[in-house]
């Protein structure tokens, strides 16, 4: 992750208004931006989560989304969260399929979230400058463990987002 990275500025169309680098985004939640998550499942229906490396700006060792990455400048959603897929957790092979799209704010940032869900059981080669540890979650361990400061906030938002998509919210 180069942290001198350029962003693209969205508005909530999906209109790009401006491109700016990424130490000037984060830390500004007025100016939205484009990140794509993957929801990795195995056939059992469990979500895989990575534990964030202490040394990341958001969420420091806390439980978080199987794939998650900023979207580059001109680049297509979809081939953004392959990338992701094959930098995170070294998966190539499952077609991402389109869930849906949201925003979700803090006092940190704003992003514009695409999330994608793949089902992908074994093979994963995380990067572990990244992640510390990944593992898969089912249902009620997550529901037990929202509120509780163990996962992220990016993720409990993404985690409720799914809920209601699968209409059990």
């Amino acid at each position: 992750m180069d942290p001198e990275e350029y962003l693209e500025i969205v508005n909530d169309k999906h209109e790009v208004i401006g491109i700016q680098l990424r130490s000037e985004v984060h830390g500004n939640p007025d100016l939205m931006h484009r990140v794509v998550h993957v929801l990795v499942m195995n056939r059992d229906g469990q979500i895989l989560l990575q534990k964030r490396s202490q040394s990341k700006d958001v969420a420091p060792g806390r439980w978080d989304t199987s794939v998650g990455g900023h979207v580059g400048v001109g680049e297509d959603l979809l081939l953004s969260s392959k990338r992701e897929m094959h930098e995170e957790l070294g998966i190539t092979g499952p077609e991402p399929e389109y869930l849906y799209t949201y925003i979700h704010t803090n006092p940190y940032e704003t992003e514009l979230v695409t999330t994608y869900r793949c089902i992908c059981d074994e093979g994963f080669v995380f990067n572990r400058d990244e992640i510390d540890e990944i593992r898969f979650w089912n249902f009620d361990e997550l529901r037990e463990t929202i509120g509780e400061k163990i996962l992220s906030d990016n993720f409990e938002n993404e985690f409720r987002n799914y809920l209601a998509y699968l209409g059990l919210m």
